[in-house]
């Protein structure tokens, strides 16, 4: 149920929110997939690639554009990882 709930209250801010759109959900969704996949514990561990896929987005800006604005809307928040061999990571808030 819990699930469920988080699910709602998500939806219910991205309502209210002008600036968030359906890039941006498709985005959020994968993330929470890969969080599903985590046992719902964070951090998640995540590459790019693998989310721009999921999320069906074929540009690089397009991607960095709705991660930024997905944390500066308080949805999630990116730790970045710059090292080619170590994964990124997503706290999912």
């Amino acid at each position: 149920m819990e699930l469920v709930e988080h699910l709602s209250k998500f939806y219910s801010a991205v309502r209210q929110d002008p600036r968030v759109g359906a890039t941006h959900i498709s985005l959020y969704m994968a993330i929470f997939q890969q969080y599903s996949l985590n046992d719902f514990r964070n951090p998640v561990c995540i590459t790019r690639a693998s989310l721009m896929s999921t999320a069906k987005i074929a540009g690089l800006a397009t991607y960095h554009k709705c991660i930024k604005d997905l944390v500066t809307s308080g949805f999630i928040r990116y730790i970045p990882s710059f090292n080619p061999c170590k994964k990124s990571e997503v706290i999912v808030l």
